[in-house]
């Protein structure tokens, strides 16, 4: 049974082990019914017998059905605390119907009273010490009750005539030493029993808190090991790119090196040639710009590092001063729209400064000169939400999905500027999901490309909106 305490299983098995056992007992009851009959015909009344035995198989056969629904039921305290009153209500039927059998069957004389002690037994394994105390007290209250109602004439007595003496249940000592000897074994087997049954449920929760611990450990190795498989695969990925990227610049520069220095080149050429070793060295060199930028991102989002609250708008602006020189040279007009009041966003100043920058020069690169690139900052209840739209080239669906990838340019983008990285939008989506923020594109080819981006506002955190 999946998601049980150790006690409610043990309790639900018990019931059903404890109505199995019930069988057992009518049918006892009935051979030795039939037996005393036959061998003593007439000395016990046989219809009230014959009435407790059919009664006991009668609640027997409720209780049948009643604990095939309990097992159905879902595991929990609910169903714990209704296991435990349904096995109260047995024992406490069981010990009535004992009384009485032993009423018509002899009462003191009949040994059978020690099944009062199986009951308290029963009881102190399968319930608290508390009420295992308060069966053995009613089973002890059933057969002083039984015994001096019958001492007194109030019931008649039943003697039993293979025990001789028929004037026991008379005797006021004797009657006394047998009902406190009984009271007093209850108590002691209640007593026993329920020491042990507690010291044994108590090992049973600290071996389930064991193992649950243990679980939950189990539970956070795997975690960290599959984050270490991706942080492993992710690292053997991001080698294997730049090892790629790096070659291409590195060989160039060196054929460019060797046909200057073999002395086989024409003297007019090699102006040529170390301007392309030039121009090969600034690509290698950015190239290693932005590999320490997204190594520093990559940094950032591998420890916890204590974010400022940065007043975006100003960040902007000083980015949109230093572009606007740029705009101007390629005679795009460049628009700001900030809101008023902005809140402060969770973020680094100068990496902030780098998302703004990449973003905007970008857009400045990618589109045509007449076209627009506009910028705006607004807020909503829980993010400052920064747009970046041009009229560019536009990204194709094709490349759509993989636009933020490391060293990607879609293929449109290098027609148009054949000198990039592909590492710088990589870098901006990286910084700004390790603010707790995202960054979406929206974009459609020869019609310009529009970037979002929704940061968390400082002063209210990142939670969720509604």
């Amino acid at each position: 049974m999946e998601n049980q305490i150790p006690h409610e299983a043990e309790l639900i098995e018990r019931i059903g082990w404890l109505i199995r056992l019930r069988w057992l007992a009518v049918l006892g009851t009935g051979s030795a019914i039939a037996l005393s009959w036959l061998l003593f015909p007439g000395a016990l009344p046989l219809l009230p017998l014959i009435a407790v035995t059919a009664a006991i198989a009668l609640y027997n056969s409720q209780f049948r059905l009643y604990n095939r629904n309990l097992m159905l039921g879902p595991a929990g305290m609910p169903r714990l605390r209704q296991a435990q009153r349904f096995a109260c209500i047995q024992i406490l039927l069981d010990l009535v119907a004992l009384a009485i059998l032993l009423h018509f069957s002899g009462g003191v004389e009949n040994p059978m009273a020690v099944f009062f002690v199986f009951h308290t037994i029963i009881a102190s394994i399968l319930l608290s010490r508390t009420i295992s105390f308060v069966m053995g007290t009613v089973a002890a209250a059933l057969f002083a009750a039984m015994t001096g109602l019958e001492a007194t004439g109030v019931l008649q007595h039943y003697h039993l005539p293979m025990l001789g003496d028929a004037e026991p249940y008379r005797m006021t000592g004797y009657l006394l030493a047998v009902t406190g000897t009984m009271a007093l074994t209850l108590w002691l087997v209640a007593y026993m029993t329920s020491s042990i049954t507690v010291r044994l449920r108590q090992r049973d929760r600290e071996l389930l808190q064991s193992h649950q611990a243990s679980l939950a450990k189990s539970r956070q190795l795997e975690v960290l090991n599959e984050r270490l498989r991706r942080i492993d695969a992710e690292r053997t990925r991001f080698l294997t790119l730049v090892t790629h990227e790096l070659r291409a610049p590195i060989n160039t520069i060196h054929t460019s090196m060797e046909l200057v220095l073999s002395g086989y080149l024409p003297p007019e050429k090699v102006r040529g040639v170390l301007k392309r070793l030039m121009e090969r060295t600034e690509e290698l060199s950015d190239l290693v710009s932005d590999l320490l930028r997204l190594a520093r991102a990559r940094e950032e989002a591998s420890r916890d590092e204590q974010l400022a609250a940065v007043q975006s708008a100003d960040v902007l602006q000083s980015v949109v001063e230093l572009m606007k020189a740029e705009a101007d040279s390629k005679d795009i007009f460049l628009s700001v729209d900030v809101a008023p009041d902005l809140a402060p966003v969770q973020a680094h100043p100068d990496r902030l400064k780098l998302v703004w920058t990449n973003l905007l020069s970008n857009a400045l690169k990618y589109t045509e000169p007449g076209g627009i690139v506009a910028v705006s900052l607004k807020q909503t209840p829980q993010h400052v939400v920064g747009i970046v739209r041009d009229t560019g080239i536009g990204i194709p669906p094709e490349d759509q999905d993989r636009i933020f990838e490391e060293f990607y340019r879609a293929e449109n983008a290098r027609t148009a500027s054949p000198v990039g990285t592909g590492v710088g939008l990589a870098i901006v989506k990286r910084l700004i999901e390790n603010w707790g923020g995202e960054i979406r594109l929206e974009s459609e080819a020869g019609l310009g490309s529009k970037f979002v981006v929704r940061l968390p506002r400082a002063d209210v955190g990142t939670t969720e909106e509604a």
